[in-house]
C-alpha cells in the first residue's frame, strides 16, 4: 500500500490552560485535496502550524511518506517538501514578486544569478499550473489574489510536494477563488498533496477528495467528501444541527434612517471611486450592497463610516452629516448613532498588539460607564463588560486579557461585532460581516443583525458573498465601478441577473 504523504500521530498542544489540539490523528494520502474543516478556535491552524514547525507539539509524531520525521523549525519542514500559504500572506510589501519568491532561499552573496533562475523558474511554472505573475511587480501595488499566486509560487519554487493552505479564499472575489480551485486541481493531477484549511462548506464540497472534521480541538471525524453532504459537516463541526439558511420574517421598514444623495469620492491619485451615488436605508431593514470588491463599496463604507471625506449629501434620521469638515470622523459618527463593522478589521476595526478589553472599548471610551472621574477610565469596568460581551458573542477563548492577535480571525471578527452591535445604533453599517468566520458562528452572526434590524435599527450590508447578500437583505442594490448600478427585491431576482449587473451590464439589458 502507499504511504501517507503525511501522518500525524498523537498530536496534543496546550497554549497556558488551553488545550488547541488534543490526540489528533490524521492521514492525508498523496495526490489528493485532503480538506480540514471547524469552527474558528477548533485547532486547525494550529494543528498545521505544528507541521510546518511554528509551533512544536507537547505529544505526538509526524511522518512524512511513511518515514518519521522531526519538525522544529520551518527549514525542517520546507526541506521535507512541505510550503505553507498562511490566512495573512508573510510577504514583504516594498519587494517585489521575484523578490519574496527568492527571498531565504538565495543560491548565495549574489543576487543576480538566484533572481535570473527564479525568473526563467517562474515562467516554467506559471505555464504548468496558470501560476501568471509580473515578476517585476510591488508586492504593495498587486490585488490578493496575486499575493496569493506568489505565496503558492514561494512554495513551489522551494520545490515543495506537499502544500497546506490556511483559509485561502478568506480575501479572494468568487471569481479569484474559482481560479485559485484551478490552480489547486492542476497542482493535484501533477502529483502535488493540497491541505486545505477552510471553514466553507461548498469549497468542501467542490474541491476536496477527503474531509477531516475538527472540533474544539479534535479529530472528530474523516470521511470521503463523496460520501457526505454539508449538512453532516455543520453538524459534526458545530455538534448541533445548524440552519444554513437564515430563517427570519418581511421586514417592516420604518422612516428613513440613512439617507444618501449623489455622493461622488475621488481618490489622492485623481480616481474616481464613487460617483453620483444615491440611496436610501429605513429603520428595520436590511439593505444589501452587492458587487465585486473593489468597485466602491469599501469607499461607501468609509465615507459613512467617518474615515473618509467625500462630496455630496449624507443625512442621518434628517440630519446632515459632516463630509469634509473638522466634524467628519468615527467619533461624530457614533454621535450620531452608526456603528461601524469595517471590512478589514486588522487595520481599521482593531489593534492587533492590544488587549482584547482595550479593544472593545475603543470609540466609546467616553461612555460614562467607563469613567472613573474625569480623569481616570475604570479598566475594571471595561474588563467586567468586555467579558460578558464576548460570552454573548462566543468569543474563544473568553479572554479579556489575551492580546487581538493571539486570536483567530473568525474570533478577532467577533470581538469587532461584539463591540459595535452590542450598542444599539440607529445605523449598522457591516462590511464582510462573515469573512474568515465559521458556519456556526456565521449562522449566530446572521442572526443578530436580523434581530438588530427586528428591533428597529436600520442595516447597511456589504458582502462579496452573494448568497450572504440574497438571505439576509430586504433589498439589494448592485455597485459597478463606483456606481449603483440598479436596485432589486431578493424574492424577484436571481444570482445570474445580480452577476450580470455585478458585471456592468446595463439594468435594462439584465
Amino acid at each position: 500500500m502507499t504511504a501517507p504523504a503525511i501522518e500525524l500521530t498523537g498530536i496534543s498542544k496546550a497554549f497556558g490552560s488551553v488545550q488547541a489540539n488534543r490526540n489528533i490523528h490524521i492521514k492525508v494520502m498523496p495526490g489528493t485535496i485532503h480538506g480540514i474543516i471547524g469552527e474558528n478556535g477548533a485547532g486547525k491552524s494550529t494543528l498545521m502550524s505544528i507541521l510546518y514547525g511554528f509551533y512544536q507539539a507537547d505529544s505526538g509524531e509526524i511522518s512524512i511518506n511513511g518515514e518519521r520525521t522531526d519538525i522544529r523549525e520551518p527549514q525542517q519542514a520546507i526541506a521535507a517538501g512541505i510550503g505553507m500559504v498562511f490566512q495573512h500572506f508573510k510577504l514583504v510589501q516594498n519587494f517585489t514578486v521575484l523578490e519574496n519568491i527568492i527571498l531565504g532561499a538565495e543560491d548565495g552573496a549574489m543576487l543576480r544569478p538566484s533572481k535570473a533562475k527564479a525568473r526563467e523558474e517562474l515562467k516554467r511554472l506559471a505555464a504548468e499550473y496558470e501560476l501568471n505573475v509580473v515578476p517585476d511587480a510591488l508586492i504593495e501595488e498587486i490585488g490578493v489574489g496575486m499575493q496569493q499566486r506568489v505565496e503558492i509560487l514561494k512554495a513551489l519554487y522551494r520545490q515543495a510536494d506537499i502544500l497546506i493552505l490556511d483559509e485561502p479564499t478568506g480575501v479572494l472575489t468568487p471569481a479569484e477563488a474559482d481560479h485559485l480551485f484551478r490552480i489547486l486541481e492542476g497542482l493535484r493531477d501533477q502529483g502535488k498533496t493540497i491541505i486545505l484549511i477552510t471553514h466553507k462548506l461548498r469549497e468542501i464540497m467542490e474541491i476536496t477528495d477527503t474531509v477531516s472534521v475538527m472540533r474544539r480541538g479534535e479529530m472528530v471525524a474523516t470521511l470521503p467528501t463523496a460520501e457526505t453532504s454539508p449538512e453532516q459537516l455543520a453538524e459534526l463541526m458545530v455538534g448541533r444541527k445548524v440552519l444554513l439558511r437564515i430563517d427570519k420574517k418581511p421586514a417592516k421598514p420604518g422612516s428613513a434612517v440613512l439617507e444618501v444623495e449623489s455622493l461622488s469620492v475621488v481618490d489622492a491619485d485623481g480616481v474616481q471611486r464613487l460617483s453620483d451615488v444615491s440611496l436610501k436605508v429605513c429603520a428595520g431593514e436590511i439593505l444589501g450592497i452587492a458587487g465585486v470588491a473593489g468597485n466602491g463599496q469599501s469607499e461607501l463604507l468609509q465615507v459613512l463610516g467617518g474615515v473618509t471625506s467625500a462630496s455630496g449629501s449624507v443625512r442621518i434620521n434628517g440630519a446632515g452629516i459632516d463630509l469634509t469638515g473638522r466634524h467628519s470622523d468615527g467619533q461624530s459618527r457614533r454621535m450620531h448613532g452608526i456603528a461601524h463593522v469595517p471590512e478589514d478589521r486588522q487595520h481599521l476595526g482593531l489593534i492587533m498588539d492590544y488587549f482584547a478589553w482595550e479593544n472593545m472599548v475603543f470609540g466609546y471610551h467616553h461612555d460614562p460607564a467607563y469613567q472613573r472621574n474625569r480623569l481616570l477610565m475604570d479598566n475594571a469596568a471595561i474588563r467586567r463588560d468586555s467579558e460578558r460581551k464576548m460570552k454573548e458573542f462566543d468569543v474563544r477563548p473568553p479572554v479579556p486579557g489575551l492580546l487581538a492577535k493571539s486570536f483567530s480571525g473568525g474570533n478577532q471578527q467577533k470581538l469587532v461585532l461584539a463591540r459595535e452591535m452590542t450598542r444599539g445604533p440607529d445605523l449598522l453599517l457591516v462590511g464582510q460581516p462573515t469573512r474568515g468566520v465559521d458556519i456556526g458562528a456565521i449562522e449566530f452572526i446572521h442572526q443578530h443583525i436580523v434581530d438588530l434590524r427586528d428591533d428597529g435599527a436600520a442595516v447597511l450590508l456589504v458582502s462579496v458573498e452573494l448568497d450572504e447578500i440574497m438571505s439576509l437583505s430586504d433589498r439589494i442594490a448592485v455597485m459597478f465601478d463606483g456606481r449603483i448600478m440598479g436596485e432589486r427585491l431578493p424574492g424577484e431576482t436571481d444570482e445570474r441577473e445580480l452577476g450580470l449587473l455585478m458585471a456592468g451590464v446595463s439594468a435594462r439589458a439584465a
